[in-house]
């Protein structure tokens, strides 16, 4: 398909730049698709009462890494100041290398030391240019190794907010609590599973007192997340990797949860991602281990997922598309029109929908 059919203009003012609070305070709209379309203005804390006993949930639990890094590039050989860096990474390859995405990538070259520094200019951290990709990609080898290593990003690194915030505001601390979700345990994400930001504890109370079930799984989120999809068509896009698991007891609840009749809805377009490419053709979800580029677009099959909770997505995105997939390209375009009529707040930080492909009795 054509990616402008996926374009739509959205009021700068739209954005959201910080969550509501509480959390599931968020407006949710609720898109009942089967037959004729049915939009339904509500709250994330109405979602017990959508749902019924007998349906399960699906969360991702990967924490983010603090995994943007500033720094100064420097040369043994070169005249005057050092090039500052900024590198985003994305996937370890070792106890002391990393993958990372660097800007401006055209100005590093292999053996090339990086310093990255703490916002207070305290603490340093050096790191060779091992190898140098496309796009700006680079493989880092640092100077410290395992835990000492993670402890360095830990207190260097800051919290890759989307570019769409970053460019009106610096991260700070509240970022650190606020770009992270409840159910966060594994770390190894630059990018929030942002469905999940809007859950609180008493809202998973209500939803265990119903009866709905909570299940997790973990997708890394990548830097492609962040990448605009750049070709005419779809066809031509190649999406990222990113690195996931379906435990064998998730997978072994949530077929007995379609066994029984009941609904299984991912929140957030990684659980989506991960849960349909751990899924057989004949509907039947193993446990799997491993990495997945599945990119999903209008006249894909979906094969186990019956609801999805998600946020509100950037126009030409891989995101905005797998909604389309899920609901029909019609139907997402008539419910976006109405969210941005109606004074949803999009993005990372911004309001959710409740997509259900056919309409609860």
């Amino acid at each position: 398909m054509r990616v402008d059919l996926f374009d739509f203009d959205l009021p700068p003012e739209r954005i959201a730049l910080r969550p509501v609070t509480p959390r599931d305070a968020a407006r949710m709209l609720v898109v009942c698709a089967g037959g004729e379309p049915e939009l339904r203005d509500a709250q994330i804390r109405d979602l017990p009462e959508l749902l019924a006993p007998g349906d399960a949930l699906v969360v991702n639990d990967t924490r983010v890494l603090p995994a943007r890094l500033d720094g100064i590039r420097r040369r043994a050989t070169s005249q005057g100041e050092g090039v500052q860096v900024e590198a985003m990474l994305h996937k370890r390859l070792g106890p002391d290398r990393w993958l990372a995405l660097a800007r401006p990538g055209k100005r590093l070259a292999p053996d090339d030391v990086i310093e990255f520094t703490s916002a207070d200019g305290v603490a340093t951290l050096a790191a060779r240019v091992e190898a140098k990709g496309e796009g700006g990609e680079v493989t880092l080898r640092f100077e410290a190794a395992g835990a000492a290593l993670d402890a360095a990003i830990a207190v260097i690194g800051h919290i890759p907010l989307p570019p769409y915030i970053a460019a009106k505001r610096a991260d700070d601390a509240q970022d650190r609590a606020d770009y992270q979700t409840m159910f966060a345990a594994h770390e190894g994400s630059v990018a929030a599973p942002t469905a999940g930001l809007h859950f609180t504890p008493e809202l998973i109370t209500r939803l265990e007192a119903r009866g709905i079930e909570t299940h997790r799984v973990t997708l890394h989120v990548g830097a492609g997340t962040f990448l605009p999809v750049k070709a005419d068509d779809t066809a031509d896009h190649r999406m990222h990797a990113e690195w996931g698991e379906v435990s064998h007891e998730a997978a072994a609840a949530l077929n007995a949860v379609k066994a029984r009749g009941g609904k299984v809805v991912t929140v957030g377009t990684t659980a989506t991602r991960l849960i349909e490419s751990a899924a057989s053709q004949e509907g039947v979800l193993s446990a799997w281990r491993g990495e997945t580029d599945i990119f999903i677009t209008p006249g894909t099959r979906f094969r186990f997922i019956g609801g999805m909770l998600t946020n509100f997505h950037l126009p030409r995105s891989t995101l905005v598309m797998l909604v389309a997939a899920f609901i029909g390209h019609e139907t997402q375009k008539r419910a976006y029109a109405h969210a941005i009529a109606s004074g949803y707040r999009f993005y990372s930080y911004g309001d959710a929908c409740l997509l259900l492909p056919q309409a609860r009795p």
